[in-house]
């Protein structure tokens, strides 16, 4: 992947993802990249600064979780989107998605609202609070089926934090390193409301 434009990164970065890109997602991304770039000088977005580093560990990882996620018309919340990782990716290539951006950064905030008309995206709503401060249904129009977040919870932070906002039956994404049997292991009987670990 190395000495490519942005555009082709993006564009074989998506192939190999096995997803099938249309030129408007490709030109979103790179709408992404330039204006998270120019808000990053004033803001402190991200410690990424290359195309190639922001390209491949934010969009195209982002994009990774959708491999976990069902298929159709869902509703997600992204908990602790900061830039809006993986929240934005996820809903330029599957826009039918409602998508919930949760961050209590102001600044950041302000980028997502920025980015979000800049794209034209559509069902996008950002929810300018910490996830302990929601209050589930209060706060979105309904419990969502997914959550995700590239945020450094455990996964017991994770499930305490986020469960109330997800639906009977949903799902809690996050991606984890080394350390991730150690943190099931410690999750054996523990029940958070409608989640249980036997």
């Amino acid at each position: 992947m190395r000495d490519r434009k942005p555009d082709e990164l993006i564009k074989d970065g998506l192939i190999e993802l096995g997803l099938t890109p249309s030129t408007e997602q490709i030109n979103a991304f790179i709408t992404y990249l330039f204006e998270l770039k120019r808000w990053n000088k004033a803001y402190n977005l991200t410690g990424l600064k290359t195309d190639e580093d922001i390209i491949i560990k934010h969009f195209l990882d982002s994009l990774l979780y959708l491999k976990a996620m069902p298929e159709g018309k869902i509703s997600v919340a992204d908990i602790g989107s900061g830039a809006g990782f993986p929240g934005i990716p996820i809903k330029i290539i599957r826009p039918e998605t409602e998508m919930y951006l949760i961050e209590p950064s102001r600044k950041k905030s302000a980028f997502l609202r920025h980015i979000i008309k800049e794209l034209q995206l559509k069902k996008i709503e950002v929810i300018e609070k910490r996830i302990e401060e929601t209050k589930g249904i209060q706060e979105l129009p309904l419990s969502v089926d997914v959550a995700v977040t590239r945020a450094l919870f455990s996964i017991k932070e994770f499930i305490k934090k986020a469960s109330h906002i997800v639906k009977q039956g949903g799902i809690l994404i996050l991606n984890k390193g080394p350390k991730v049997n150690e943190e099931i292991k410690a999750l054996k009987g523990i029940r958070y409301d409608h989640i249980v670990f036997p």
